[in-house]
């Protein structure tokens, strides 16, 4: 028996990196999980078909956020896909994980780019956050993925880090508002993490050592380090965290490093 049993999940950007971990952990804990993909469909398919080999169960629900309607085309496609499974209309864990980066100083990010880091990053969630209510069964649990950024100094992501902030700000007021129904809501502040977004970034042996040595922990978050904590949210023993935003960064810039 496992701790998601009969429950349902959404995993929004659920095909690759910390989402496709997310949705393969939610599943392995039981959870039936709608892992959600913007464009990749054969991403979507890999992380259905992993969760299948492993005896869980999963659909994958297409909508491109930051394009008009989407949130609609979202929910349209996870209740026809509950119907498809057999399981009731109903949602016990909703995780806000698609986002978009950016790698652009305050003086090369124009107006166009920010609007789309707005829309993808802060919009977006907020407006699914909105749409679930209604699914979202007493008891439940909200996850939003941010970032540790917006504890980090990092003028090369600064539009990011402005959408992380705002996605982090969600998070006490909504708490405070479902608390009454026994829903939690929480931030996972992420830090460097392996996945395809900086993929290019790790191929170089000197930027890894760079990123170990500002690491408490010493090396490179992995998917699994985020999905892990998101797991324990989700489950009974996360019952009474709400309205925090938790680090998962390994220690990324506690100070300077010491000795052994």
């Amino acid at each position: 028996m496992g701790e998601l049993d009969g429950r349902t999940a959404l995993v929004t950007g659920g095909s690759r990196g910390i989402g496709r971990a997310v949705a393969l952990r939610l599943a392995a804990d039981g959870a039936l999980v709608a892992v959600h993909y913007g464009g990749n469909e054969a991403a979507a398919a890999e992380t259905v078909a992993r969760i299948a080999e492993a005896g869980g169960r999963a659909f994958s629900v297409r909508a491109a956020f930051g394009e008009s309607g989407a949130v609609d085309r979202l929910f349209e496609g996870f209740t026809a896909g509950l119907a498809a499974q057999g399981a009731d209309r109903g949602l016990d864990v909703l995780v806000n994980n698609a986002g978009i980066h950016s790698t652009r100083p305050i003086g090369r990010l124009s107006e166009e780019e920010f609007e789309r880091l707005l829309a993808v990053n802060v919009s977006a969630p907020l407006f699914v956050v909105q749409r679930a209510l209604p699914l979202l069964r007493d008891g439940g649990r909200i996850v939003n993925m941010g970032s540790a950024a917006t504890r980090i100094a990092s003028p090369l992501q600064i539009g990011y880090t402005v959408t992380k902030a705002a996605l982090a700000a969600l998070g006490p007021s909504l708490a405070h508002e479902l608390g009454g129904r026994g829903i939690t809501v929480n931030t996972i502040a992420a830090g460097v993490v392996r996945t395809d977004m900086i993929a290019p970034y790790l191929a170089v042996p000197e930027a890894v050592a760079g990123l170990e040595a500002i690491t408490a922990l010493g090396r490179v978050g992995e998917p699994e380090d985020v999905a892990d904590v998101v797991g324990f949210l989700a489950g009974p023993r996360g019952r009474w965290v709400t309205g925090q935003t938790i680090d998962v960064s390994g220690g990324t810039y506690l100070g300077p490093p010491t000795a052994g």
